[in-house]
């Protein structure tokens, strides 16, 4: 039988990790918490990373396949390597479905699902036996969510990645899994939250989860910590709520 962990399993000294969606809110979070348990991070984002001192980042966008490569290249002839991959970039806005463009859809698959297999599939040649990845879901994914449909499927559909992709690499010792965070305030959340009140559909989203508060980012940021570190060694193939019970009490309430 083995023998229990101790606290520094916890860590992941020496881990090359990369971030996507790293300038603010959960991104930054996870980047932040992962150099601070001694992770050695590349990030990048849209908008330009501060604050990281002489960490490698990178002002690109996860969309665009040409700045990807060029990102994935530089991650590469730094590194050699990546041992922890976090897809975090998303994003989403507040319409009715029937609201939605075409163009808009479009957007929201683009930025939501087909970048994160990009993504993966062009550092999964440089993650070697040990390796982990964690894609950032969200609550919708598991619930209704009207205003945010295509935004919700293709969450969705991340989670049917995560598992199917979790199965396929385990055979190479990679293991792979998500994180679902909701109730965390951060800039971006609460901008949609704003449009969603000031345009509001027959139905709203819980206001508080059942623990009775909000959440904040690093509570998310501390759920990648712990299933990229060797304390989560058998865990692949599964998702971990961080939302103060929303999931379990369904989400949504009629007004």
């Amino acid at each position: 039988m083995r023998t229990p962990y101790g606290p520094e399993e916890i860590l992941v000294t020496g881990k090359v990790a990369v971030v996507t969606g790293a300038a603010r809110g959960l991104g930054r979070a996870i980047a932040e918490i992962l150099r601070s348990f001694g992770a050695e991070v590349a990030l990048c984002d849209r908008k330009p990373i501060d604050g990281f001192g002489d960490a490698f980042t990178m002002t690109m966008d996860v969309r665009d396949p040409m700045a990807l490569e060029v990102f994935a290249q530089a991650v590469e002839e730094r590194f050699g390597r990546v041992d922890v991959l976090v897809n975090n970039a998303g994003g989403t806005f507040h319409a009715a479905f029937a609201d939605v463009s075409p163009r808009g859809e479009n957007m929201l698959i683009e930025e939501n699902f087909t970048q994160v297999t990009a993504v993966i599939r062009r550092f999964l040649r440089l993650m070697p036996e040990g390796s982990s990845i964690v894609n950032v879901t969200s609550s919708e994914a598991h619930q209704a969510a009207p205003g945010f449909a295509v935004y919700a499927a293709m969450k969705a559909a991340v989670e049917s990645l995560t598992r199917s992709l979790a199965l396929e690499l385990a055979p190479l010792g990679i293991r792979v899994n998500a994180v679902a965070p909701d109730a965390l305030p951060t800039g971006g959340e609460e901008a949609v939250r704003e449009r969603m009140l000031a345009d509001p559909l027959p139905f709203e989203p819980v206001r508080l989860p059942p623990l009775g508060r909000l959440g904040d980012p690093a509570d998310a940021a501390a759920a990648v910590v712990f299933l990229v570190s060797p304390m989560a060694g058998f865990i692949t193939g599964t998702t971990l709520h961080v939302d103060g019970g929303i999931n379990a009490g369904g989400g949504w309430r009629r007004v």
